[in-house]
């Protein structure tokens, strides 16, 4: 007796960490530098990100792959000349709902499935990894290999300029919405999530504008400040940070701790993914260059 097919289903996330010591244990894939998306497929087509966001007219370019029943997890990217995803392409997509035609041939996306949840009215979500794996290879619809534990695929992403790679247990079941110490994302570059709780009007060829972000972590006692960013940003990202925040302002700073200089606070409502080479002692964060605003997270998840 078949299954109804569940939907929507919330992806199931990895924790960050270093390479696992029971290597053998483990598979390894490359960590893709993109948007999360799960596409339903049920006579017709759905695509949802996280918390339940809604991708079928974002993203055109996701087809059915020829399958008729079955729920794929996986990311969305944008590739740049080189074959590498580049999340700088990926914004010029990520905020358009229904995007004109010319946007998607001046920006396209790939999908990349890298798991598979449902299939011809079986759920699949307690079946371990492995098995999971191999139902979605058979389907033939271009999932990336995945590699054993003890590949050095980690240093190979490194040498070609890619984000990581993820290590999943080979045994593990799919748990929807939990972050699983059965999965753990180990990066090349040192990357993370910050909470927008202002800016710092900028100088010279900025008057008027940003010069940088006011970045916070939620922690018991509140926001939390841990540093400012003002590089990384190309005029593009400027003009959209400063509409994005805009109708946010507010008249008193969100912090619960002091921040120096004379700011422009606002609703801690959006948040962004900065790159970094190390925290400092003070909780604040060394180097920090902006990457981009993630619209597929929550505040409430930026924590210390």
């Amino acid at each position: 007796m078949p299954y109804p097919m569940p939907y929507p289903i919330e992806p199931m996330l990895a924790v960050p960490g270093e390479l696992p010591l029971d290597r053998e244990s483990y598979g390894l894939e490359v960590k893709w530098d993109g948007i999360r998306a799960l596409v339903h497929l049920d006579g017709g087509l759905k695509v949802t990100g996280r918390h339940g966001a809604e991708y079928t007219r974002r993203y055109p370019e996701i087809a059915g792959f020829g399958v008729r029943n079955a729920v794929i997890d996986g990311e969305v990217v944008a590739l740049d000349a080189g074959g590498r995803p580049s999340f700088e392409r990926l914004q010029r997509r990520m905020h358009l709902t229904d995007p004109e035609p010319v946007m998607v041939n001046l920006y396209p996306i790939t999908y990349v499935p890298f798991d598979l949840l449902y299939l011809d009215g079986m759920p699949l979500l307690d079946l371990p990894y492995r098995d999971r794996r191999s139902l979605l290879d058979e389907l033939d619809i271009g999932a990336p290999p995945y590699f054993p534990g003890g590949s050095d695929l980690l240093t190979a992403t490194h040498a070609q300029g890619l984000e990581g790679v993820v290590a999943k247990r080979l045994d593990s079941p799919y748990r929807p919405g939990t972050r699983s110490p059965w999965w753990v994302k180990v990066k090349n570059l040192t990357t993370r999530d910050v909470v927008i709780g202002g800016w710092k009007p900028g100088r010279g060829r900025r008057a008027g504008g940003i010069g940088s972000l006011l970045m916070g972590v939620f922690t018991d006692e509140g926001l939390t400040y841990v540093g400012h960013v003002g590089t990384g940003f190309t005029d593009a990202a400027l003009d959209e940070l400063q509409e994005a925040l805009r109708p946010l302002e507010i008249a008193h700073s969100p912090f619960r701790d002091p921040v120096p200089w004379r700011n422009r606070w606002v609703r801690p409502d959006l948040v962004g993914e900065v790159a970094y080479t190390k925290w400092t002692h003070e909780q604040r964060l060394r180097h920090p260059v902006w990457r981009g605003l993630r619209p597929d997270k929550i505040p409430s998840e930026v924590i210390l």
